[in-house]
């Protein structure tokens, strides 16, 4: 009925558990639970703007990296401390 995993078999069990509540208090309603966790799109426009604004991040991150290193080993340096 649902895989092991916990982010699948939650909402079968919360149907299942909610179906049954409602046919015990004889209402004709169903309720309907679904998960589904992962952002998909099938627009090629917005994967690409989602792939240029995470290439964007990753090069300010790549850019500001290097500098970070190299102040760190140049406070020890002036601290005189060992690794």
């Amino acid at each position: 009925m649902c895989s092991a995993e916990p982010i699948n078999c939650f909402p079968v069990l919360l149907n299942i558990l909610s179906n049954a509540f409602l046919r015990f208090s004889n209402s004709t309603a169903r309720i309907r639970v679904w998960s589904n966790p992962f952002f998909n799109t099938q627009n090629p426009e917005i994967k690409r703007d989602v792939f240029f604004i995470c290439l964007s991040h990753m090069l300010i991150l790549a850019a500001g990296l290097p500098p970070h290193f190299a102040v760190s080993s140049m406070e020890d340096y002036k601290v005189k401390s060992m690794h």
